[in-house]
């Protein structure tokens, strides 16, 4: 239950030094993407541009997906319709039994880490591996991913090379990142020569060619895709896009949003199947179509999952991906997590500082904080948030509309506070305090200060 982030979120912080190292190191892939994106001049009307598209796109997404579903067929690929998670999961399993398939290995793919499709796969009898360098540590480790970009942003070389040591054989101690890489490369190389199939997600699927576009940066998915003779490839509805034409649009403003890159290592096109093989593509509904009704919320859909709202928010980077106990943590899984679901997500709206940096970065111009304000807004009229927030939110929003008790209320604050014994103030109920010191209370308000400063003008 996500309702769970605030405690999570402490247990995180408690850990002084890893929400340290963790804030810097997101804020460094920040300070990355701002510095690439300064040297695109035309960086703001690209983002417009990809706004633009993707509107269009959400407003006539009938249309571009059987145009893509008529141009992939004519290319030899299956495609599959699944309204939920279920119905993806038992498709992918259908295709495999049908291929007499024992062994897969897959590449990165958000869409498959909301289906659960790992752990339904390994129940039927099917060995998976995760080919991403950063889903492998956290599969080896049985943890999802805490990043949609960084799976385990959350691990130091340390925690990486004790999980190698158990779950490979490689040597104790031994922290150094190239010997622990090459040892995972070694040991992938393996996994991918043995697999009867390859599963990708899909960054782009192009409407007037049929073909879908997968970025990487190791090149796992074109491994996984042209080794085995079976490739299947996992898609939401919100991935289409018009024409090839509009591809360097997202390209341009993806790899540079999520790490810096001017474009990704590989970004492969998939147009059909290698010679003798099969190609299947799931197309996966799973709760989407509701956004496309949503005035407010319709944005959170054009999504491109770069991660860049991720590495700014103040509220993720010192809180952790795994506190927000969804498929994607921060700013955009807050919204869409809460949309779907918000007697289980009522927490998230409220894990964020509405500071606006999410939106600032976000190179499709998603209104995140716009979205965390206005989920907020409905928890509080659909009677869900928790009763101790509504009742003080609703005592300060009295005080505050009542000028003469407020001032009063503020000079007692003033004398009082500085007199009380510290056991007083540091209570359990003052949850703050646990981390923070409550700041020196000022002789005079500010409107006193305000009011004398008039004064001595005249």
């Amino acid at each position: 239950m996500s309702n769970k982030h605030p405690q999570n979120a402490k247990e995180f912080v408690a850990n002084d030094e890893r929400m340290h190292w963790h804030d810097q190191a997101l804020w460094f892939v920040r300070e990355k993407r701002d510095t690439s994106t300064k040297t695109i001049p035309e960086w703001e009307q690209l983002r417009e541009h990809a706004n633009s598209i993707k509107t269009h796109t959400m407003a006539n997404l009938d249309k571009y997906l059987l145009e893509f579903e008529k141009n992939a067929t004519a290319k030899g690929i299956t495609i599959h319709w699944a309204k939920d998670a279920k119905e993806h999961n038992e498709i992918v399993e259908k295709i495999l039994n049908q291929n007499s398939v024992k062994k897969v290995v897959k590449s990165k793919s958000m869409l498959t880490e909301e289906c659960h499709l790992n752990p339904y796969l390994e129940s039927k009898g099917f060995e998976v591996v995760d080919t991403d360098l950063g889903e492998r540590i956290v599969q080896l480790r049985n943890e999802p991913p805490s990043h949609i970009v960084l799976p385990a942003i959350h691990l130091k070389k340390q925690d990486v090379s004790d999980t190698f040591h158990e779950k490979m054989g490689t040597q104790k101690g031994n922290y150094d990142p190239t010997y622990l890489t090459r040892a995972a490369r070694a040991d992938l190389r393996q996994k991918f020569l043995d697999a009867d199939a390859g599963i990708t997600g899909v960054n782009f699927a192009i409407a007037n060619t049929g073909a879908i576009v997968v970025c990487t940066n190791e090149g796992n998915a074109d491994m996984g895709a042209n080794l085995p003779k079976l490739h299947i490839a996992s898609m939401g509805i919100e991935k289409v896009i018009p024409r090839l034409e509009d591809l360097g649009v997202f390209t341009r403003l993806l790899a540079r949003s999520a790490t810096g890159q001017a474009i990704t290592s590989y970004t492969s096109h998939f147009a059909g199947a290698v010679e003798g093989g099969q190609m299947h593509i799931i197309i996966v509904d799973n709760k989407r179509t509701p956004f496309l009704q949503s005035q407010k919320y319709q944005k959170a859909l054009n999504c491109i999952r770069c991660g860049a709202c991720m590495n700014t928010c103040p509220i993720y980077r010192r809180s952790g991906g795994h506190s927000y106990e969804y498929v994607i943590p921060g700013p955009i899984g807050s919204t869409l997590a809460t949309f779907r679901d918000p007697k289980k997500h009522k927490t998230l709206s409220f894990a964020c500082t509405l500071c606006g940096s999410c939106s600032h970065v976000c190179p499709v111009k998603i209104d995140l904080d716009s979205q965390l304000y206005n989920h907020r807004q409905d928890l509080t009229a659909q009677n869900i948030i928790d009763p101790k927030k509504k009742f003080a939110m609703k005592a300060t929003s009295w005080l505050m509309s009542h000028p003469t008790l407020f001032d009063i209320a503020g000079k007692v604050a003033r004398k009082v506070v500085p007199i009380l014994p510290k056991s007083f103030i540091y209570n359990k109920a003052n949850v703050w305090g646990k981390q923070r010191d409550l700041p020196q209370m000022p002789k005079n308000s500010f409107k006193e200060l305000y009011k004398k400063g008039l004064e001595d003008d005249k």
